[in-house]
Order: C-alpha cells, then sequence, then structure tokens
C-alpha cells in the first residue's frame, strides 16, 4: 500500500484500525504548517516546539478514542487544536492572550496609553468592554482576521496563510470586519474618543 496516495480521510480511518505508518505520513504532510502557525502566534520557537508535541497528543487521543468527526478538514481542525493551546498557555500565563475577546480580556489591551489619570482609564476600560461585546458580534471569519491582525499582528500574507484562503479574501474579510464593527458602534451607540 502506498500511503502517500491516500487521502488525508483514509488515512485517519487507517490509523485508526491500527496502521500507525498512516499517522505518520498525516504528520509529514501537515507538520510544517502546525509549526510555522505556532511560531507565528508565538514568536518563541522553543515553546512552539512544546505546544507542537501538545498538540500531536492531542491529535492522536482524539483520532484514537473515536471523536475526530471534520470530515475533510483535517487541517484546519490540527490547527485549531494548536489555537486553543496558544490560548490557553496565555491565559495561564495571565499575559497578553491572543485569543478571541472575553469578559476578562480585553483584546485592546494590545494599546499602549501614556500616563491616563483614573478617569481616563474608567473611560478607556468602558469603551473596551464595549468592543469587546461588539467584536463577539461579527462573523466568525471576520472575527479572526481581525484578530489575527490585531493580536498576533500578523501580516494579510501570512493570515491568508494560516486561513487558507488568498490574501485578497484576507483584506476583504478584515474591511469588512471594519466596516461591521463600525456599524455595530453607531447602531449601540459607543464612540472612541470623547
Amino acid at each position: 500500500m502506498r500511503v502517500s496516495a491516500l487521502s488525508d480521510q483514509e488515512l485517519i480511518r487507517l490509523y485508526i484500525r491500527g496502521e500507525e505508518i498512516c499517522f505518520e505520513e498525516l504528520l509529514n504532510r501537515h507538520k510544517d504548517r502546525l509549526f510555522t502557525y505556532l511560531v507565528l502566534l508565538l514568536k518563541d520557537r522553543k515553546l512552539a516546539e512544546d505546544l507542537f508535541q501538545e498538540t500531536l497528543v492531542r491529535v492522536i487521543q482524539t483520532l484514537k478514542s473515536g471523536r475526530y468527526l471534520e470530515e475533510g478538514r483535517f487541517r484546519p481542525w490540527m490547527l485549531k487544536i494548536a489555537h486553543n493551546l496558544v490560548i490557553d498557555h496565555f491565559r495561564s500565563l495571565k499575559k497578553m492572550r491572543m485569543q478571541y475577546a472575553t469578559e476578562e480580556y480585553d483584546a485592546f489591551d494590545v494599546i499602549g496609553s501614556e500616563d491616563l489619570n483614573r478617569e481616563e482609564e474608567f473611560v478607556k476600560e468602558r469603551i473596551h468592554q464595549e468592543l469587546r461585546i461588539l467584536i463577539n458580534m461579527l462573523p466568525e471569519d471576520q472575527k479572526e482576521v481581525l484578530l489575527m491582525r490585531i493580536y498576533a499582528k500578523m501580516p494579510f500574507k501570512e493570515i491568508a496563510w494560516v486561513t487558507e484562503v488568498s490574501i485578497n479574501t484576507s483584506l476583504g474579510r478584515m474591511r469588512y470586519a471594519l466596516i461591521s464593527l463600525r456599524a455595530l458602534m453607531e447602531k449601540h451607540n459607543v464612540k472612541l474618543a470623547a
């Protein structure tokens, strides 16, 4: 059997049945993209190596347990596992996290601020809370590009590569995300500056 000629789905089916060489082929096909993705997000090669290994452990556990349901979408599924591990890592460190906005995390904490007085800090925090809510209202594809651009400071070429779309598509998603965000700000009467 020539495993290199098999699809990802066929390799997964055979791997689950005990053909270990099939996972080696899956790994050979996708390891470079997975590792590059982690390095881009983490900006730390050693940490990327650690999370690369953890991602593989999670992938194997999920496949072996029969819980893999992403028919035909193995690579995006594997990258999503890696992305979630990156988020968990930054949460555990209580540092700036590359994740979707939540109640306790503010996407706009990455924006530097000079010595603000208490009133300015309160206003800034209030605006950021409102923006977090509005960002979560964006369609998933727009939110993903916006967050990669803001959190990871990724260039559009890398965003396109990670999301497996053209550069023009990633630029378009960013444009629509900003248009949608502006519309949501108007609708909900959110103003950035006083």
